[in-house]
């Protein structure tokens, strides 16, 4: 770390300990710093030589899905911003990345309306005591996002895991009573979520899939006695991230609604963590 490092620390509230930890530990090193922050004037902001500010309104809720997917645009803007000042991403490439993200708010609209079927989910599922979240590339952290949401929430014990390596641990806890949530976008990598949604399914688990509106390659696949289908709208291959995480927020909170827990104060969590 030297003073051609750029330091981003990424922070909802701007106050997490630890992240500031890491700040002032970056900052001594002599790292120029930004933050990826929420709340005006907070400890982050004024610590770091610049902010993004997310502008997502006060966050009411711990485990709100605007600070998550605010956080998501944000940091596109940044690397689109970087790409283009480095001269790595001409105007013209850029073109699709803003299409992208003006369609966004429209498609995040659409997005919301797959709803009840989370509902439903839900309501076949919220009984279950374990759930397995796969996903490939940028959507792997999408599946640990979904997994964290659930645990937060309901207090189901869920696990995000890069389905690449399915094989490599998880495939042997699933069964008839572990519902596995695959995050499957028309992208490059489909034809290998195909294979660990039929890995998945040889061992009995129920498979709930994500996957782009309009597209079959699914349809062959899945049991409407046992599984379900989500679809979400299509969008920029690098956007799809932000879509992905609306249903899978949602699918948390009616699970967690169902067996009874308090949504909007999670037992246990804090607004900000206070302490390394």
């Amino acid at each position: 770390m030297s003073k051609n490092t750029l330091a981003v620390v990424i922070t909802q509230s701007g106050e997490t300990a630890d992240t500031l930890a890491a700040l002032r530990e970056a900052r001594k090193k002599g790292a120029l710093s930004i933050s990826i922050c929420n709340v005006v004037g907070s400890m982050a902001t004024r610590e770091t030589d610049g902010t993004v500010y997310t502008h997502a309104g006060p966050e009411i809720g711990v485990a709100s899905t605007k600070a998550f997917t605010t956080q998501i645009v944000a940091l596109h803007l940044l690397a689109m911003y970087l790409g283009q000042i480095r001269g790595t991403l001409t105007p013209e490439t850029a073109k699709p990345h803003i299409e992208g993200l003006m369609q966004m708010p429209l498609l995040l609209e659409q997005a919301l309306k797959c709803e009840p079927i989370a509902e439903e989910i839900a309501r076949r599922f919220y009984q279950r005591s374990d759930f397995l979240y796969l996903g490939r590339g940028i959507n792997y952290p999408i599946a640990l996002e979904g997994a964290l949401k659930l645990k937060e929430i309901s207090y189901i014990h869920a696990e995000g895991y890069p389905a690449g390596e399915m094989k490599h641990g998880p495939i042997a806890l699933i069964d008839e009573q572990m519902p596995v949530v695959t995050i499957a976008p028309d992208d490059h990598v489909f034809e290998k979520m195909i294979g660990n949604i039929q890995e998945a399914k040889a061992r009995g688990g129920s498979v709930i899939a994500l996957t782009t509106e309009g597209h079959t390659g699914l349809r062959d696949l899945l049991d409407p006695a046992q599984d379900v289908q989500i679809e979400v709208p299509r969008s920029h291959p690098l956007l799809t991230p932000v879509l992905m995480a609306v249903p899978l927020q949602l699918l948390a909170y009616h699970i967690a609604v169902r067996r009874g827990c308090d949504v909007d104060q999670p037992r246990n969590l804090a607004k900000s963590v206070t302490v390394e």
